[in-house]
């Protein structure tokens, strides 16, 4: 019985390192964003709004 609960307590122990290191790493990755003029989506998006609006106006 006290095999079995010191199994359980080492496994919790051992989850909970790897939630917490995994945890930290993620909050010290430096995240980035692309600038807006070199975006292809914003361009493909604009020539849609052209597009919708001139098709409106006809």
């Amino acid at each position: 019985m006290y095999v079995v609960a010191a199994i359980c307590i080492i496994i919790v122990i051992v989850v909970l390192i790897l939630a917490v290191g995994t945890t930290s790493k993620a909050y010290t990755y430096k995240h980035t964003v692309d600038p807006l003029e070199n975006n292809p989506y914003i361009d493909q998006e604009m020539k849609e709004k052209e597009t919708d609006h001139d098709q409106n106006k006809a």
